[in-house]
C-alpha cells in the first residue's frame, strides 16, 4: 500500500468520529490540498462507502482493505469502488457485502442512488446551496403563489428539499426524462405531495418559451453542466440563458446561480452575470462546503446568490 494513504486514512478516521449518518465526503483529493492524492475521493453513503479513483493508483486494493477496517466496526456494510479511468466508470464492491439499495441521507430525507452509473444521483458539494434554498423558502413560508424554477434539475434534489421545507410550486426542467423520473421517485420516496411539483422534459435554453409562462418565479436555481454534447456549453450558452431568465421572474426574485468549471474563475463568472442583465445584483458567493477544500478557490464550485429587481 502506498505510504501516501496514511494522510487519507487519518482524514477519513477524523471525519468518521464526528459524523452521523448524513452523507458527506470524507476525503477530497480533487481539491489538490493533499499532494499525491489528487485522484482519490471517499464518500460516505451509510451503510455504503464509495471510493472513487480518477486515475490508476498503486495500492488501490490495500487502501480499500484499510478503509474497510475503519468503517466495518461503525456499522458499514460494504466498500464500493468506482474507477473513473476505465471505460464506463464501473463500480465494484471490494469489501464487505454489496448494499442492495444505497441512498444519500440528509436529515430525514433519503435519495436513492445508482452506483452502476458514473453520477450516482446526488451531488454532495452543493450542500451549501441546498441550505441557502431552505433558508430562502422558510423566510417566505406562508406566502401565496410561491414558485421555484429548478433548471437542469437532474434528480430534483433541490425540489425535494424545497417541498420538504414548505408548500410551494416547483417547476423542474431537464432535457433527460430518465433523471426527471428519478426526481419524481425521490419525492415519492420521501412521502412528499406531488401536487404543484412539475417535471418537464425540456431544453432549458432552446425551449425557454415552453416554461416561461409558468411563472413568475420568486426563486430559481440555475445549475447547468459545464458541457453537454449538443445541448449546453457554458462558454456559448450561459450568458444567453441568463439574458432570458428575467422574462419569467417576479419583480423581486432570488437566484442560486452555479458554475462548476475549474477553468472559469469567480471574476469571470460575476462579469458574465452582471453583463447578462443590469438588474442582476450579486449578493454573495456562498461559502464552500468544508468537506470540499480546494487549493484554488477559483477552481472550486462557485455558488452565487443573485438578486433580481425589476
Amino acid at each position: 500500500m502506498s505510504s501516501d494513504w496514511g494522510v487519507l486514512l487519518e482524514q477519513v478516521e477524523c471525519k468518521l468520529a464526528e459524523t452521523g449518518r448524513d452523507s458527506r465526503r470524507l476525503f477530497h483529493g480533487r481539491g489538490r490540498c493533499f499532494p499525491g492524492l489528487e485522484q482519490v475521493c471517499v464518500d460516505s453513503f451509510f451503510p455504503a462507502l464509495l471510493v472513487t479513483f480518477f486515475e490508476a493508483c498503486d495500492g488501490e486494493e490495500g487502501l480499500c482493505q484499510a478503509l474497510w477496517q475503519l468503517v466495518e466496526a461503525r456499522g458499514y456494510q460494504g466498500v464500493a469502488v468506482q474507477r473513473r479511468y476505465l471505460r464506463g466508470a464501473p463500480v465494484r464492491w471490494h469489501c464487505g457485502q454489496p448494499v442492495a439499495a444505497p441512498v444519500a441521507r440528509r436529515g430525514d430525507l433519503q435519495f436513492p442512488l445508482t452506483f452502476e452509473r458514473q453520477n450516482v444521483g446526488y451531488f454532495l458539494d452543493i450542500e451549501p446551496g441546498r441550505r441557502w434554498l431552505e433558508a430562502q423558502i422558510r423566510a417566505r413560508a406562508g406566502r401565496e403563489n410561491l414558485k421555484l424554477l429548478n433548471l437542469f434539475a437532474f434528480t430534483c434534489a433541490f425540489s425535494v428539499i424545497a417541498r420538504a421545507a414548505a408548500e410551494l410550486e416547483v417547476v423542474n426542467i431537464d432535457v433527460n426524462r430518465g433523471v426527471l423520473n428519478r426526481g419524481r421517485d425521490n419525492h415519492i420516496a420521501n412521502q412528499l405531495p406531488l401536487a404543484g411539483i412539475h417535471f418537464l422534459q425540456l431544453d432549458a435554453l432552446r425551449q425557454f418559451n415552453r416554461f416561461d409562462r409558468r411563472g413568475p418565479f420568486q426563486l430559481a436555481v440555475v445549475d447547468p453542466p459545464t458541457w453537454q454534447k449538443g445541448r449546453f456549453d457554458i462558454n456559448l450558452h450561459y450568458e444567453k440563458l441568463l439574458r432570458l431568465l428575467p422574462g419569467c421572474l417576479a419583480g423581486e426574485a432570488d437566484l442560486l446561480v452555479v458554475m462548476n468549471s475549474p477553468r472559469h474563475g469567480e471574476a469571470h463568472f460575476r462579469s458574465l452575470i452582471e453583463g447578462a442583465d443590469s438588474r442582476f445584483e450579486i449578493v454573495e458567493r456562498l461559502p464552500q462546503s468544508p468537506d470540499f477544500p480546494d487549493r484554488d478557490p477559483d477552481a472550486a464550485l462557485k455558488m452565487l446568490h443573485v438578486r433580481f429587481r425589476q
